[in-house]
Formats: structure tokens, C-alpha cells, sequence
């Protein structure tokens, strides 16, 4: 994530994710159904019917692990090893590129858990997906705490702002465990996944290309008071966002619902 790409695909990805989960929410909310099994129709019988229930969130989350690690792997210069062995001393190299890839290898392995769970084990399915991603957020977590050792001034403050989204997300994927079927809790959780992603994106920005065309400097105070601003900005939109999502979902299944009732009539 060294990098405005580094910023720009993995925020992407999460917050689509986000996304994802207010639109799981909504429609659970629209139909009264338990958000773990929404309403669908029934798979096809034909030859593609097995295809069609494989879990594309899953297979969407481990293609774009795919290709984050090949976009870091592409931005290291020279031979991307472990440890160095140069005039008989071994240390440790690539630190931030390595905790990159752990990074990415928990989007890999929760997208593993999504697809083989949905197609194995349907009925632990959501327990098990539940369960990985506490287990992602903890592990992000704990890389992101000692990944701004280094940093300073507006990448510090920014990434406190990120942690304290990922710290947010943690606490709600645990509590998940005990009530999987809570609307408040993925009502939360995809709020927080859209400000995570929305959030990395903005700090890409402001570290790599900022809008005004003029760099944020860590020595001014105006630029760490308005980091803050940007975030709070952050969690005004999406939150208007996420109503906008219900709404437009209402209107789109009760149309679809007098689609469907007067297509029946005729």
C-alpha cells in the first residue's frame, strides 16, 4: 500500500464490500427476512444451476487479492526476498511490503471461507464467514498499529483515524459471533466498511495526490485540524449514502413486486 495505487485498489475493494453488506441490510429490512438468508429466486435446473450458486463474493474477494499482490510485487525493486544475507548479516528487509501481502492474504483467505463454506457446509455457512472476517480485522488490525511506527505529522494522524475504523470493525465482527442475525450490527459493520475503503482513499490523496495541487504539510496545523474535518465529512456522506441505498431499494422491490403481481394478472 506504498503508493497512491496502494491506497486507491485495496480502499476500493473494501468499500465496495461495504456496499455489498447495505445492500444485504436493506433488502433484509425491506422483506423482514434475516439478513444472513435474503429472499432469492430459485436457481435454474439447467446444466449452469451449480455454477450459479457459488458464492461470487468469495470468488470477488479472492481475485482482487490476486491482484493487489501483483501490484505490489510490482513496485519492488530489485529481488523481493525475506531476509538479507549480505556481509554475513541477516536482517530483515521489506518490512512494509511484506505486511502489505499479509495484508492482502486475509482477503485470500476469507475469500476461501466464503466460497468452500457456501458449497460445503451451507448450514455453518454465516458462522464460518462470520468468523473470518473477526479473524481479517484482527489480523489488519494488528498490522496496522505497527505499520505507522515511522510515520509522522498528517500520514500519522490519518492512519489513526483508519485504525480507529478497523478497531470499530473488530469489536462488531466479534459481537456478531453472538448475534449473527442483529440488523444494528450489519447495519454498523457495512457503514464501517464503506468508511474504511472510502477513508484509505482519501489518505492515497492526501499523501500522493492531493486535489489543491499542493502538499499537506505536517508542521500546519490548519492541514492536521482539517484531516479530522475530511474524516467526519467521510462519515456524514456515507451515512446519507446507506439511507439513499434503502431507499432506492424500497422503490426498486416494491416496483418489482407490482412488475411481478400485475404481469401475473395478464
Amino acid at each position: 500500500m506504498g503508493g497512491f495505487q496502494g491506497h486507491l485498489f485495496p480502499g476500493l475493494s473494501i468499500f465496495f464490500y461495504g456496499l455489498y453488506h447495505a445492500r444485504l441490510i436493506s433488502k433484509a429490512l425491506i422483506c423482514n427476512r434475516p439478513v444472513q438468508y435474503p429472499p432469492h429466486r430459485p436457481w435454474s435446473q439447467g446444466r449452469w444451476a451449480r455454477l450459479r450458486q457459488i458464492h461470487y463474493v468469495g470468488l470477488v474477494k479472492i481475485l482482487s487479492s490476486f491482484i493487489l499482490v501483483a501490484q505490489e510485487l510490482h513496485s519492488v525493486q530489485g529481488q523481493f526476498v525475506l531476509i538479507s544475507k549480505i556481509f554475513h548479516q541477516r536482517s530483515f528487509i521489506y518490512d512494509k511490503q511484506w505486511q502489505h501481502l499479509t495484508f492482502y492474504a486475509t482477503f485470500f483467505l476469507s475469500g476461501c471461507v466464503d466460497v468452500v463454506s457456501q458449497n460445503v457446509l451451507p448450514q455453518r455457512a454465516p458462522a464460518l464467514e462470520q468468523g473470518a472476517q473477526a479473524l481479517s480485522m484482527f489480523l489488519i488490525l494488528t498490522l496496522m498499529v505497527s505499520h505507522v511506527e515511522d510515520a509522522e505529522g498528517v500520514e500519522l494522524y490519518s492512519h489513526i483515524l483508519f485504525i480507529q475504523v478497523l478497531f470499530l470493525l473488530l469489536l462488531v465482527g466479534i459481537a456478531e459471533l453472538w448475534a449473527p442475525n442483529s440488523l444494528r450490527f450489519w447495519a454498523m459493520k457495512a457503514l464501517l466498511y464503506m468508511i474504511a475503503g472510502s477513508w484509505m482513499i482519501q489518505i492515497g490523496f492526501m499523501l500522493f495526490k492531493p486535489i489543491s495541487g499542493h502538499k499537506w504539510m505536517d508542521d500546519d496545523k490548519n492541514d492536521i485540524l482539517f484531516v479530522t474535518t475530511f474524516f467526519c465529512w467521510h462519515v456524514i456522506s456515507l451515512a446519507m449514502l446507506m439511507i439513499w441505498i434503502y431507499g432506492f431499494s424500497f422503490w426498486w422491490y416494491h416496483y418489482r413486486y407490482q412488475s411481478d403481481v400485475l404481469m401475473s394478472l395478464f
